[in-house]
């Protein structure tokens, strides 16, 4: 009875007190842009994310399975095996810019990131699709189609959607490296805020 009574008389808050937060995965499927090409990687918004993580939201672990010259085809066929491996709750979808530089049909593109995200979100996982640009080295036309299938998907398939990764920086005196292509260390805290602005609602 005095036991019983002793555990009545505890705050209702102090039973969850010291309970451990469930962990959750977030997997990041990207390419050279995510892999942190060109720079220190512990500086890139990767890690800048992981350590944001580490102070307010430790019950997250970060993946990163980006690999530079990755494609959507490439994403695709390893997509199934990193879900089924890391079992995340959130994917971050950062792939086309390489299938874009290529000049690779929109229409193919489309179909693979279709194909990576119904797969994670029917395992469970919400997706954040991080939107891309390229440069019109297949003319104008190309660019448009390929930078407003981004949209388009995250309209048809209800994801989260980052419209540019690159807003703020690309064409940003010292946000680029000589290639044109890479984002330099600079410029890595602008693309950190963009996503966490983005990502943090969804968790």
């Amino acid at each position: 009875m005095l036991c019983l009574l002793l555990e009545l008389s505890l705050p209702q808050a102090y039973a969850g007190e010291n309970s451990p937060l469930q962990q959750q995965t977030i997997l990041i499927v990207g390419d050279s842009i995510s892999a942190g090409l060109g720079i220190d990687k512990q500086q890139g918004w990767v890690a800048l994310l992981e350590n944001t993580l580490l102070q307010e939201y430790p019950q997250y672990t970060l993946i990163n399975a980006s690999i530079s010259g990755e494609t959507t085809s490439g994403g695709a066929n390893r997509m199934q095996t990193m879900l089924e491996k890391h079992q995340p709750s959130i994917v971050i979808l950062e792939l086309g810019g390489n299938d874009g530089l290529r000049g690779t049909p929109t229409k193919l593109i489309t179909k693979n990131l279709t194909y990576m995200i119904n797969l994670s979100e029917s395992m469970g996982a919400k997706t954040l699709l991080l939107g891309m640009r390229i440069p019109p080295n297949y003319g104008q036309r190309y660019s448009e189609l390929f930078a407003q299938q981004y949209t388009q998907l995250a309209t048809e398939l209800n994801v989260t959607l980052l419209p540019f990764l690159l807003e703020g920086v690309a064409g940003e005196k010292g946000m680029m490296q000589a290639d044109g292509i890479h984002p330099t260390e600079e410029a890595q805290p602008i693309m950190l805020k963009s996503v966490w602005e983005i990502l943090k609602p969804m968790m």
